[in-house]
């Protein structure tokens, strides 16, 4: 380390630490703060802890940071930064730690120069995840000294105290949520391990390990290490590790224009889908925004100027469009900035303008040299940018003919559907059904006011595997849409989807719970999350729990859910004799009558909806194409390794 880098390190001091304003409101109004207080804002409380050893890691000062869910699901973060400084904050007249702790928007990020850029910046600090738990330990190894303050529901117990002596640096903070504030208890361990996964490819060079403490069903213990050296190209490489890849190697660009560092990674496969994932200082952009625009914008001008110097369109007949250049593309994009504004509904949106120009730049300039150096590789992309253009024509064609036959049948509603009285598309329910036996029950079983019925006759069309225009031809896809009322195209762009007409706020699948009726789900899921992905981040997408088994002794009947329950109620209903409880499987949403299937599954007064979310679109784009794709043994690795987590129906 230089001279220069040793004071840097030796200054973060409280004189870097500034304060914007106090905690209150927080335990009044969480989900102002972290969004919700369901288990998106559970898990948020571990993303707030995580970005500041991510800061430290961004800094220089950190390579190493553990994220532990303990067997009372409590977490505790480990880092071997620098360690929150202790002494005392000039303006606060306490320790710099207690001012990071309890005050909201306290921290070294909001001075550029303790951190040029920082991790996060979506929050509001380890202050808030303070406020939001019933007790918080803070432990910081730094100056040869281990230094530890404890909180209850953000207020300190106490001064910071010196606890012993060390020859490392660090924080540790470990809490526990406040289960009067949280709807749930219970961390997901996928979920942090997603996240963990995704900010390692995100910070090449740093590792993030994960451990759980909570025993499974056959007593292990989960724990997962997460580590890359390649960075975005490893990351775009994960995405497309269940795809057949056009190009042997992703493409990588790294520079900087104005202050702004950019990074992206892309690759081609032989897919039919587009996936650019997007990044703000670790922050998944997922509507998108001005270093998307400039990333798009580059790589059709330059990929387009190629093939027009070259004299590959010559000979094509159709008009080649910006979309017809992102077809089979994974790409992954991240860039930093200082002060990041976001828009849009959920706030991910980057809106700075800067963005675009630096992203543009950096991609047109090295994608150009790219191109110029490996001709084959770029002949290769081309190549399918002309299949592509031709398939979407072929498309456009498709989708005119569903549309079209929707105007000419007056209604153009399919005449399976059952539909509901109500016109307001705020209330209005869509049922997709599995099979016309669990329709007919669903259809007398429903309140016709508001509930529309829609049976699906055997398995939809795997999309994953499908040319566009072949999924519009199929009778079930085109059932979906013309009841939804949506349509494809705008001026803009000829594939996307038109809500305008959209008929329900609430689309509900439901299927048997049996393996074909997950197989059916997923091929379901595949095709609004590749066609109707809007539908999905608006929340209108819903997948229904009919009960496993019912069980019966004498005249009491109840329903269960999951083994756990039907074990727990057979010993409540049995006593010393469980085998006089009669236990009858549903394997079939048929075998319920129509009372029984309204009673379960269907009355908003008791059913259990399962709203579809989508948290990371790399991970579950991965995810959609390992479990619909050609690629067999990493699908079998899949259901090897998560088999002992969850239900499966052999």
């Amino acid at each position: 380390m230089s001279e220069k880098e040793q004071a840097k390190k030796n200054d973060y001091s409280a004189g870097n630490i500034q304060v914007l304003e106090g905690l209150e409101a927080v335990r009044k109004r969480p989900a102002m703060y972290i969004g919700d207080v369901g288990i998106k804002g559970l898990h948020h409380l571990i993303w707030e802890v995580v970005d500041n050893s991510i800061d430290e890691a961004l800094a220089g000062y950190c390579d190493h940071i553990t994220v532990t869910i303990k067997t009372d699901n409590s977490i505790t973060v480990s880092d071997n930064g620098r360690g929150i400084p202790t002494d005392m904050h000039e303006k606060e007249q306490k320790s710099a730690l207690e001012v990071v702790m309890t005050v909201l928007h306290a921290g070294g990020k909001f001075d550029k120069d303790t951190y040029k850029v920082s991790g996060g910046l979506h929050g509001v600090g380890v202050s808030c995840v303070n406020a939001l738990s019933a007790e918080l330990t803070a432990t910081v190894h730094r100056n040869g000294q281990v230094f530890q303050q404890v909180y209850n529901k953000g207020v300190p117990k106490e001064d910071v105290k010196v606890i012993g002596e060390t020859d490392i640096t660090g924080t540790t903070v470990h809490f526990k949520p406040d289960l009067s504030i949280f709807i749930v208890s219970e961390f997901n361990y996928d979920t942090v391990a997603t996240r963990l996964r995704e900010l390692s490819f995100l910070n090449a060079g740093i590792k993030l390990a994960l451990i759980d403490e909570r025993d499974t069903d056959n007593g292990d213990h989960r724990s997962d290490e997460f580590f890359s050296e390649g960075g975005l190209r490893e990351f775009v490489e994960y995405l497309d590790s269940t795809r057949e890849k056009l190009i042997p190697e992703p493409i990588f660009m790294d520079s900087e224009k104005g202050d702004t560092p950019v990074q992206v990674s892309l690759n081609y496969n032989t897919s039919f889908s587009e996936n650019v994932v997007s990044y703000v200082n670790n922050i998944n952009t997922i509507e998108g925004g001005t270093h998307v625009s400039g990333f798009r914008r580059a790589l059709t001008r330059t990929l387009k100027s190629y093939a027009d110097k070259s004299g590959l369109l010559d000979k094509v007949k159709v008009d080649i469009s910006g979309d017809d250049f992102r077809e089979g593309l994974t790409a992954v994009i991240s860039v930093k900035i200082q002060e990041p504004q976001f828009e849009g509904q959920t706030k991910t949106k980057l809106g700075n303008s800067e963005a675009m120009g630096a992203v543009d730049v950096v991609v047109g300039e090295m994608l150009q040299t790219y191109l110029e150096e490996n001709p084959k590789e770029a002949k290769t992309i081309v190549s399918k940018v002309i299949l592509a253009a031709q398939a979407r024509h072929a498309a456009r064609k498709a989708r005119e003919m569903v549309q079209r036959k929707n105007v000419l049948s007056g209604t153009g509603l399919p005449g399976k559907l059952a539909d509901c009285a109500n016109t307001d598309p705020k209330v209005c329910e869509l049922y997709l059904v599995e099979g016309d036996s669990a329709g007919g029950s669903a259809k007398q079983g429903r309140d016709r006011d508001f509930q529309a019925i829609l049976p699906l006759r055997g398995k939809i069309l795997n999309v994953e595997k499908a040319q566009e225009h072949k999924i519009y031809e199929n009778e079930e896809i085109k059932n979906m849409i013309t009841a939804l009322g949506v349509s494809f195209g705008t001026e803009e762009d000829d594939k996307a989807l038109n809500l305008v007409k959209l008929r329900y706020h609430k689309i509900i699948i439901m299927t048997d719970a049996d393996i074909d009726g997950s197989h059916i789900r997923t091929l379901i899921l595949t095709f609004f999350f590749r066609y109707m992905r809007e539908l999905i981040e608006k929340g209108f997408l819903y997948i229904a729990q009919p009960p496993l088994y019912l069980l019966k002794k004498g005249k009491q009947e109840r329903y269960c859910w999951s083994e756990a329950d039907r074990e727990s109620i057979v010993l409540e209903l049995g006593g010393e004799k469980p085998e006089s409880v009669n236990v009858q499987r549903y394997k079939g949403l048929g075998e319920m009558n129509p009372e029984q299937l309204w009673t379960t599954t269907m009355d908003p007064e008791h059913r259990s909806l399962k709203q579809v979310t989508i948290d990371s679109a790399a991970e579950a784009d991965h995810l959609f194409s390992m479990l619909m794709g050609d690629e067999v043994a990493p699908r079998r690795d899949f259901i090897e390794r998560n088999a002992k987590y969850a239900n499966v129906d052999v």
